[in-house]
């Protein structure tokens, strides 16, 4: 019997199997962007699933979303078990795969998918960051870590985006993070105009694809640090 599907968006490659990826939102919400994200991702040969940790609210502009951001803040333990419970679900869904859960998180998502990465260190495998930080302990984890920042970015200073790498490195985590110069915090989103890059947004679509498709012998394997070009 197939899982019962939380709320949320499921993309799924026409034929069975696919590794499982669990997508999680920015502040904006489960809107189409991040939808069409999941789409992408199905047609790369990936189960892809976003929880609706709003519950149907979408935010089009900034103080809409600070508003929904700063409601689901004193959520953080009903959210969290939302995130948990649609790992297991894309997990389950995805069948036997062979290899383990990837989360990829964008902005406030971030921070959500690197708490999973320290609560869930058995089923995770791989963590991607789209210009989102967060804490935790990640003494346990066992994922590889990919993130893409902005070169000027207020939302997420330089300085917490180093710190966030210096953890994970101190952790024993492999971890890679770019920078990619001229862009800023939702570069990689096409529906934000005044933000989107296509040559940055279109380069770190590339790495995602080459991190998740990795042999599963280099899951494990550290990475060299490096600066965008």
């Amino acid at each position: 019997m197939s899982p019962a599907q939380p709320e949320g968006y499921l993309a799924a490659p026409p034929a069975e199997g696919g590794h499982p990826v669990l997508v999680l939102h920015a502040w904006w919400g489960l809107n189409a962007a991040l939808k069409a994200f999941c789409d992408r991702l199905a047609g790369a040969g990936f189960v892809a699933f976003a929880p609706d940790l709003y519950h149907g609210r979408v935010a089009d502009t900034i103080p809409a979303a600070e508003a929904l951001a700063g409601a689901l803040r004193p959520q953080y333990p009903r959210a969290k078990a939302e995130v948990a419970e649609a790992a297991r679900f894309v997990s389950q869904r995805a069948g036997g795969s062979g290899r383990g859960l990837a989360v990829i998180g964008f902005s406030l998502g971030a921070f959500y998918a690197l708490d999973l990465a320290a609560a869930d260190s058995d089923r995770l495998r791989s963590v991607v960051l789209f210009y989102g930080t967060g804490g935790g302990d990640f003494s346990r984890s066992k994922a590889a870590f990919l993130g893409h920042f902005a070169g000027h970015d207020p939302y997420e200073p330089p300085a917490e985006v180093d710190a966030l790498e210096l953890a994970l490195k101190q952790a024993g985590c492999p971890v890679t993070f770019h920078r990619y110069p001229g862009t800023g915090h939702w570069f990689f989103e096409p529906d934000r105009s005044d933000a989107y890059h296509p040559a940055a947004a279109g380069l770190a679509w590339e790495r995602t694809l080459a991190f998740l498709n990795r042999p599963a012998e280099l899951e494990n394997r550290d990475t060299e640090d490096e600066e965008a070009g």
